[in-house]
């Protein structure tokens, strides 16, 4: 009897303990640590198993393990046994399940974690929030690039998740979100405080091509370029350092988007005030280039006030080459105050105007028939153009190249580069022209020659041709052209073979035309002329009467 008790109870303990339930494969499970040894601590997970966990799992980033016997820790059941028989557990894994669970309650909530930076990564950096590594992007760090991250590594703090996938272990968190929503709360209450036009001082934090940040206390403000001095500042680093503490006027505030725009040239007096009275229109100033543009030079006449230099007003004679080749940045040279518009606050300075007009200085030093030498600089259709003193030109005329050629034909006869002689004719100093000669050089022969010569003239030429139409004849030097019909009064001696080549001819001038130089000449009226002046002083010896007196009887029986 007693023997079948004893059978019973065993069997009622084997199926309890059948029945008992046994933790599942995959989930936490809380044990207690009975022994720590050889870089790991036991654990008793209960069931009758134990299972080993590395101490480092018990340890956060950068810390030591914080882990010691008899305390109760909840690890992960990985399998419930290996072939040592040994439960196979890990802490890390419980504590992440844990963390998941954590997250995912507070990214519902869209509440803040506590991580801390302990790695990084490509694009990044991995962060540790309590079991779950998450990933935070280098956009994410901070509110402006980061280049060393080496403080905020380890350092426990709180970041907002702004993605989470559980089934492929992704998290993404970010440090940025967190400094933003501070940051826009101290602004809005620094902002609070500043009203436009006030004085304030701050920091400079970052420099730009276009300006500085200043950081006043919380709130950053930019301070433009523009706004630093009166003057052009080209790059603001000449005037400012990072670091540096200065003093600031709020010139205006954006209170939507929390933007500061500040100055520090509104502090200082204004240049433009006094401009009127210290550069009256026509005085001269020594000022220096600062900057150079297509269409002109910027010259600083002092700290704040700038002028410009049109192109046009650079240089008397270099009229189409870029202000570069006139004047270099940083060369100080002397302008003249030619307009003042105080309201633009603009300048306008000549260059070629402190300087003597070349045309002017010509004209007084060459008065026309002065000779003059120089270079061929061009040529063109019209005529030639002549380097003159003064860095300026002649320019010689077709028609006043050769008294004897065409000026097409006597053009062909320069090249540029030679080296010509020619006689000022005259200078329009307005119109900045010179116009020079060069058949002027020798004098004008054809006037010398003729000089004595008027219509009706006679003179004594030599034949130097005979041609079908007429001769050639030569009156000192200068050649003239007798028609046939001009050769002789009577029409039987209008032979031109009746002379020959060295004759000496008494001719009748009909014409000077100075323009075209040539003298009209005709036989034939020198005959006529000295008939009549024959018939006047003598009259006729035919029958006893005049010839008057014939044409007279004539006339009188014609009437009847």
């Amino acid at each position: 009897m007693a023997q079948n008790t004893s059978m019973e109870e065993f069997e009622a303990l084997l199926n309890e303990s059948f029945e008992m339930d046994t933790p599942n494969e995959g989930s936490v499970v809380k044990g207690k640590v009975i022994a720590i040894e050889a870089g790991q601590a036991i654990i008793d997970v209960g069931y009758k198993m134990e299972g080993r966990v590395d101490l480092k799992e018990f340890a956060n980033p950068g810390e030591a393990p914080d882990i010691a016997v008899g305390d109760e820790v909840e690890v992960y059941l990985r399998a419930a046994e290996n072939a040592r028989g040994e439960a196979v557990i890990s802490r890390e894994m419980a504590r992440r399940e844990e963390a998941w669970d954590r997250l995912e309650k507070a990214y519902a909530d869209d509440q803040r974690v506590e991580g801390a930076i302990f790695g990084r990564v490509k694009g990044g950096f991995t962060v540790d929030l309590g079991g779950a590594v998450a990933f935070l992007p280098g956009s994410q760090v901070d509110v402006r690039p980061v280049r060393d991250a080496g403080p905020l590594m380890g350092l426990k703090q709180p970041f907002q998740i702004l993605k989470m996938d559980r089934r492929r272990g992704n998290i993404v968190v970010s440090r940025r979100a967190i400094l933003e929503e501070s940051r826009a709360e101290q602004r809005a209450e620094v902002i609070s405080n500043l009203t436009e036009g006030q004085t304030v001082e701050g920091v400079v934090k970052n420099i730009t091509e276009y300006g500085a940040f200043v950081d006043l206390g919380g709130v950053d403000g930019l301070l433009h370029v523009t706004d630093m001095a009166w003057r052009r500042v080209n790059h603001p680093s000449e005037i400012l350092s990072i670091g540096e503490t200065v003093k600031v006027q709020v010139i205006k505030i954006n209170k939507e988007t929390h933007r500061i725009s500040l100055g520090m040239k509104q502090l200082q007096e204004d240049p433009w005030d006094l401009v009127g009275a210290k550069y009256p229109l026509g005085s001269v100033h020594k000022g220096r280039v600062t900057n150079i543009t297509d269409y002109g030079a910027f010259v600083e006449l002092e700290p704040g006030v700038e002028g410009l230099v049109h192109v046009s007003e650079m240089s008397w004679t270099k009229k189409n080459v870029h202000p570069g080749k006139i004047v270099s940045t940083s060369q100080e040279v002397d302008v003249m105050v030619l307009e003042i518009d105080a309201a633009k606050r603009r300048v306008s300075l000549g260059l070629k105007q402190t300087m003597r007009n070349p045309w002017e200085v010509f004209s007084e030093t060459h008065p026309e028939g002065t000779e003059v030498e120089g270079e061929v600089k061009n040529i063109t259709e019209f005529g030639l153009f002549i380097g003159l003193d003064g860095d300026i030109d002649g320019m010689v005329h077709l028609s006043d190249l050769s008294w004897d050629e065409r000026g097409e034909d006597a053009i062909q006869h320069y090249k540029k580069g030679d080296i010509v002689k020619a006689v000022v004719s005259e200078v329009d100093v307005d119109k900045e022209r010179i116009s020079l000669s060069i058949k002027a050089l020798g004098g004008d022969k054809f006037a010398e020659a003729v000089g004595g010569v008027k219509r009706g003239s006679v003179i004594t030429v030599n034949v130097t041709a005979i041609e079908d139409g007429g001769i050639e004849v030569e009156y000192e030097g200068m050649k003239s052209f007798i028609r046939r019909s001009d050769l002789s009064r009577d029409r039987s001696e209008q032979r031109p073979e009746r002379f020959s080549v060295g004759d000496h001819v008494d001719v009748r001038v009909t014409n000077v035309d100075s323009k075209s130089r040539r003298l009209g000449l005709s036989i034939k009226a020198r005959e006529i002329a000295e008939e009549k002046e024959a018939v006047e002083q003598y009259g006729s010896s035919d029958s006893g009467a005049s010839l008057g007196d014939i044409l007279g009887a004539a006339l009188k029986g014609s009437d009847d």
